[in-house]
């Protein structure tokens, strides 16, 4: 069973991505911040991240950097979701070390098409 950590600053947001990924069959795990996901990253291990860009504490291009700083968790990869929609925003977080760029509001369908993908679940 796939282990996802959803990073962001806001309740309904974390509540909604839970319910897709959990509805899918994840295990599903949250922070409200880069600072907290990072000790939940070193202390367990995930197999995808989605990320928000703003957050307080920690942003997500400065999380997703730390993490691809640490050997041991740098290769799970990690998806923004941002309602940020300007090409600088995506540039910025495929150098931060993102895997994918995605827009805010996602549809659910389109979510797990990409974290399928990404995990490489295709009977999921």
């Amino acid at each position: 069973m796939k282990h996802i950590l959803i990073v962001d600053d806001a309740a309904t947001v974390r509540m909604y991505h839970r319910s897709i990924l959990e509805s899918a069959g994840y295990v599903v795990d949250e922070a409200v911040n880069g600072i907290e996901a990072l000790e939940k990253a070193l202390s367990t291990s995930y197999d995808l991240y989605l990320v928000d860009v703003n957050m307080p504490i920690l942003d997500g291009y400065s999380f997703i950097r730390e993490l691809r700083g640490h050997a041991a968790i740098a290769q799970a990869p990690a998806i923004m979701v941002s309602t940020e929609a300007k090409a600088s925003d995506q540039t910025k977080a495929y150098q931060s070390g993102a895997n994918l760029y995605l827009i805010k509001p996602t549809r659910p369908e389109i979510l797990l098409s990409h974290v399928r993908l990404l995990l490489g679940d295709t009977g999921v």
